[in-house]
């Protein structure tokens, strides 16, 4: 994950910030226990996508 698309990159639910799970390939809302997936280095960003932590 480019540290620089980590940085711009924000929940789309609260607006929070998110950390990049480099194991599972996910980022991480903790604020709203969600992990949203990076599919070919591209992160899906749809609450119907993530996983609840």
């Amino acid at each position: 994950m480019d540290s620089k698309l980590l940085d711009i990159l924000a929940c789309p639910i609260c607006k929070g910030e998110l950390t990049y799970d480099k194991k599972n390939n996910e980022l991480i809302c903790e604020k709203d226990k969600l992990a949203f997936p990076v599919r070919d280095d591209i992160p899906v960003m749809l609450e119907s996508e993530a996983r609840a932590l």
